[in-house]
């Protein structure tokens, strides 16, 4: 067994002084319990000697140790391939033996043979037990890094401000949901925006994060992500966190001044941490690249696809009042004028990105690219599970359920696969 630390830096597992370390169990910050990765070195112990260690154990090793041959114990290792080691020293007792004929000779040659036997059946029952040791001791840790992991979120209070049918806010309800990390949510009026007039950052979604007697202001769908992902895994204090995105100011292709954040999709791990949740330099490349693929191409798509005719646009508003934050005042003419005015902007923001005609074709291509770079061998972009491009990509496509491009979508590309996938693993996030 061991202890289970928590630390600045994560979760340290320390054997304790009266038993082995953990057999190959790796503790990391998600939400699962992974086995060591790839190229990282395993805990090594004794298998054959371990069961006889402790209290009156030390007569039954020196007994076991002075039956072998030579007084060499068999050291029964993980990595090692105990069947080839008990075959050549069983075969190196009989070549050794001293010559002759009779009894004595026969014993001399028979003595080996059984003590390999009784060897090796006594390592396989005790490749079992440390099996089911194993197991256990999973099972333990599972429970153990739960509780860690609900203690961390526990110690956050969010309020999310949003509109709901934000691409960009939808993102991140696709992250907290996923992660199970309670908040609030407040609808924001898009015409008087009365309930961010706290912030001088005038845009949606912002994050207010309370973390003991710290109250931290989060902007930015991509920082909010991720600097609560790396909050949870690698437990350093928010308010520490928050400083390495420092936002700056930029010009934008129309030569209007925005604000702009660096490395936003960056998560701010040491190396260990990083290797525990990517597993190698590919993965997170792969998942910050196609983050901001989210961003500067995907979401562009959405506003020309749900105003593309006069009919979707007024259908696209409707629903847009129906969750929206409107007065009965406000909502009818945000119905109709927002609608005729969306329409319009749509067929501007097209030529703006360059995209084509029929507008449905830039979104079908757009989704087939994506399940391409999923692939046919894993379920998710994450592998097991959804990364954060994964939660991204849904959580901007999510925003059309409900309306004719969405359906068109599911219909005319591979994506409603992936798609059910994510919107499953979300639902089953435990809570």
């Amino acid at each position: 067994m061991g202890v289970l630390k928590v630390g600045r830096r994560g979760l340290k597992l320390s054997p304790t002084r009266a038993a082995p370390a953990p057999l190959g169990v790796t503790v990391t910050p998600g939400n699962r319990l992974a086995p060591p990765l790839q190229g990282e070195p395993e805990p090594r112990q004794s298998l054959f000697l371990a069961p006889f260690r402790g209290a009156g154990g030390a007569n039954m090793a020196h007994a076991v140790r002075a039956l072998w041959p030579h007084g060499r114990a068999l050291a029964w290792r993980l990595g090692d391939r105990p069947a080839l080691g008990l075959h050549a020293q069983s075969r190196a007792g009989f070549t050794g033996a001293a010559g002759g004929s009779g009894p004595a000779a026969t014993a001399r040659k028979g003595g080996p043979r059984l003590l390999g036997a009784a060897a090796l059946a006594l390592g396989g029952a005790l490749g079992l037990y440390h099996t089911a040791r194993w197991h256990l001791r999973a099972q333990d840790l599972r429970a153990e890094r739960s509780a860690t992991q609900l203690s961390l979120s526990s110690r956050l209070q969010l309020t999310l401000y949003q509109y709901k049918t934000c691409p960009f806010c939808s993102k991140v309800r696709a992250f907290l949901d996923f992660h199970a990390l309670p908040y609030q949510v407040v609808e924001v009026n898009p015409v008087r925006r009365a309930e961010i007039k706290f912030s001088s950052y005038r845009k949606v979604p912002i994050v207010m994060a309370q973390e003991g007697e710290s109250l931290q202001q989060l902007n930015d769908s991509s920082v909010i992500i991720s600097a609560l992902k790396t909050y949870l895994v690698s437990g350093q204090p928010l308010a520490d966190i928050i400083t390495y995105y420092p936002p700056m100011k930029a010009v934008n292709d129309q030569g209007k001044e925005v604000t702009e954040f660096c490395n936003k999709y960056w998560l701010m791990l040491d190396e260990k941490e990083a290797q525990r949740m990517y597993g190698g330099k590919e993965a997170r490349t792969e998942e910050m690249k196609w983050r901001q693929w989210a961003d500067d191409w995907l979401v562009h798509l959405i506003s020309p696809n749900v105003y593309r005719t006069p009919a979707e646009a007024l259908a696209s508003f409707d629903y847009i009042v129906k969750e929206g934050n409107f007065g009965t005042v406000e909502g009818a003419m945000a119905k109709y004028m927002g609608a005729a005015a969306m329409y319009f902007i749509s067929k501007r923001l097209k030529r703006r990105h360059h995209l084509r005609d029929d507008v449905r074709e830039d979104l079908y291509e757009a989704a087939n690219k994506w399940v391409a770079a999923v692939g046919k061998d894993r379920p998710f972009m994450g592998g097991q599970k959804p990364n954060l491009a994964d939660l991204a990509v849904y959580g901007v496509l999510r925003v059309m359920e409900g309306l004719e491009a969405f359906d068109d979508l599911m219909r005319h590309t591979h994506i409603q696969p992936w798609y059910l996938r994510v919107e499953k693993a979300i639902a089953e996030a435990p809570q």
